[in-house]
C-alpha cells in the first residue's frame, strides 16, 4: 500500500504520490507494456496483470500512451519524477508514428483496433474499421502532448485536424460512440466532456483559434443541456416523456468528477492564451460545488468507495427500461468499484481544494485516497487491480475495452504531482506551461 499522506501536508503528499507513480505503477507498466520494436503498448492484460490475453492494440489506449509518455518526459525534464525522460519521449514518438502510419484512415477517422503490427482490424461492433469518435480524440490528445514537448508543429497540426473533424461529427450527430452507443433521442454528457478535455490540451499545444472555440462551445453545451443546479446529468432525453427512463435518471459520479478538473484546467488554458473563457463552468467555486455534490451522491456509505453508477436521487439506478444495451451495463455493474472514478476523484478534489481552500474537498480527497490506496494497489512494484466488486474483491469483468489501461491511474498521480509542485513554488503544470 502506498504511503497515506493527508492533503494537509502538500509537500509530503507530492513526494509520496511521485514514489507510488514511479516505484509501483510505472515500474509495472514499463516492464510489461511497451512494444519498443513497433511502437505502442500492450494493454490486453488480465485484471491481475499476470496474463497477456491479446497482442491487439486498441487505438484509444495507444493515444493515451502517447500522452502519458510525453508528459512523463516533461515531468522528468522538470525534475518532478525520476524516470528516464529520453526513453519516455522515444516511446511517445514511436507510438505516435505507429498511429499515424497505421491507424489514421483515409477519411480522416481513426481505426478502433489494430493488430500487433498495426494492421487495422474490423471492430467487434461490426461497424467497420472506425467505430468510435473517442479513438479519434484520444489520438489527438496524444499528438497534442507530443507537440507540446517536442515543439514539432506537425503533431500539433494533426491533433487540430482530428479534433476539428471529431467536433464536426459530434455536432452533426454522425459521431460513432462505441463501446457505449448513445441511444437515439438522448444526448450524452461524455461527448462535450471529452471535447473540453482534449480540446484544452490541443489548444495548449497549438494555440489555434478553432481548438479554443471547440472548448468553449462544449463547456456552454454542458452548462445549457446537462447542468442541473450543482449536478450534471449523464444523458438528457429530447422528449420530456422519457425523463422517467433509467437512461435519463442514472448518473456517473466518476465522469462528473473527471469533468470538473477538465473544466478547471480548460478555463485556465483559455485565459492564459487570451482566448474567450466566458462560461460559468470555468469558475473554481462553481466546480467545487459540483465536485462535492458528485462525491456525496456516488459514495457508498455501506462499503466505502465510489459506485460506478447511481440514480439521480442516490442508490441503485432505477427507471423505465427501453431495451438499450447500455441500460444493461448500468444495471449489471452499478455497484462495482472501478479504478478510474477513484483516481479521477483524487485529482478533482485535490485541484479544487488547492484553488478554493474548501475544507470539505480536502476531507473528500483524504477519504477517497484512504479507500483507494487500501483497496486498489496490488503491492510494491505492481499496478492496481483495476476492477473490484462492491466489497472490494477483484472482479473478472470487461469494462469499456477489454484492457488493463495504463492511463487513468498514472495520469491522475502525475497531475497531482504537477499541481502540488505549483503549490510548493516548483515548476509544475501552470508555472512551466
Amino acid at each position: 500500500m502506498p504511503d497515506l499522506v493527508s492533503i494537509a501536508d502538500p509537500a509530503a503528499l507530492r513526494r509520496s504520490t511521485a514514489r507510488h507513480l514511479v516505484d509501483d505503477v510505472l515500474a509495472w507498466w514499463l516492464a510489461h507494456g511497451p512494444d519498443d520494436r513497433r511502437g505502442g503498448v500492450f494493454t490486453c492484460w488480465s485484471n491481475e496483470g499476470d496474463r497477456l490475453l491479446s497482442r491487439d492494440k486498441y487505438t484509444w489506449s495507444q493515444g493515451r500512451w502517447v500522452w502519458l509518455m510525453a508528459r512523463l518526459a516533461r515531468a522528468a525534464r522538470l525534475g518532478l519524477v525520476e524516470v528516464d525522460g529520453a526513453a519516455c519521449l522515444d516511446r511517445a514518438e514511436r507510438t505516435a508514428a505507429f498511429l499515424r502510419d497505421h491507424a489514421l484512415l483515409p477519411d480522416g477517422t481513426t481505426a478502433y483496433l489494430t493488430a500487433e503490427d498495426g494492421t487495422p482490424q474490423p471492430s467487434a461492433a461490426g461497424q467497420g474499421l472506425h467505430s468510435s469518435v473517442f479513438a479519434d480524440l484520444f489520438v489527438a490528445l496524444g499528438f497534442a502532448a507530443l507537440a507540446a514537448e517536442t515543439g514539432r508543429a506537425s503533431w500539433g497540426d494533426a491533433a487540430d485536424r482530428l479534433l476539428a473533424d471529431a467536433a464536426r461529427r459530434i455536432a452533426t450527430g454522425t459521431a460513432l460512440t462505441e463501446p457505449y452507443p448513445i441511444r437515439a433521442g438522448f444526448r450524452g454528457f461524455s461527448l462535450p466532456m471529452i471535447l473540453v478535455g482534449v480540446g484544452a490540451e490541443v489548444h495548449a499545444a497549438t494555440g489555434s483559434r478553432e481548438s479554443a472555440a471547440t472548448v468553449l462551445r462544449a463547456a456552454r453545451e454542458i452548462e445549457a443541456v446537462f447542468l442541473e443546479g450543482d449536478r450534471i446529468a449523464e444523458m438528457v432525453a429530447a422528449d420530456p416523456a422519457d425523463g422517467d427512463t433509467l437512461l435519463a435518471r442514472h448518473r456517473t459520479p466518476g465522469h462528473v468528477l473527471e469533468a470538473c478538473w477538465f473544466l478547471l484546467q480548460a478555463g485556465e488554458t483559455l485565459r492564459r492564451s487570451g482566448a474567450d473563457a466566458d462560461s460559468h463552468l470555468f469558475e473554481p467555486a462553481v466546480l467545487a460545488d459540483i465536485a462535492a455534490r458528485s462525491a456525496a451522491l456516488g459514495w457508498d456509505e455501506a462499503q466505502g468507495g465510489l459506485l460506478r453508477y447511481v440514480d439521480r436521487d442516490g442508490g441503485e439506478p432505477r427507471g423505465r427500461r427501453t431495451g438499450d444495451r447500455y441500460e444493461d451495463l448500468v444495471a449489471d455493474t452499478w455497484d462495482t468499484k472501478l479504478w478510474w472514478p477513484h483516481a479521477e476523484a483524487m485529482v478533482a478534489t485535490l485541484l479544487l481544494h488547492l484553488e478554493t481552500g474548501r475544507a470539505d474537498l480536502a476531507a473528500w480527497h483524504d477519504r477517497v485516497a484512504a479507500y483507494t490506496y487500501r483497496v486498489f494497489p496490488q503491492g510494491p512494484g505492481a499496478e492496481w487491480i483495476q476492477i473490484r466488486d462492491r466489497a472490494g474483491a477483484p472482479l473478472a469483468k470487461t469494462v469499456a475495452l477489454p484492457v488493463k489501461d495504463p492511463f487513468h491511474i498514472a495520469r491522475s498521480l502525475l497531475l497531482m504531482v504537477e499541481r502540488l509542485a505549483d503549490h510548493d513554488g516548483l515548476p509544475g503544470r501552470r508555472s512551466a506551461a
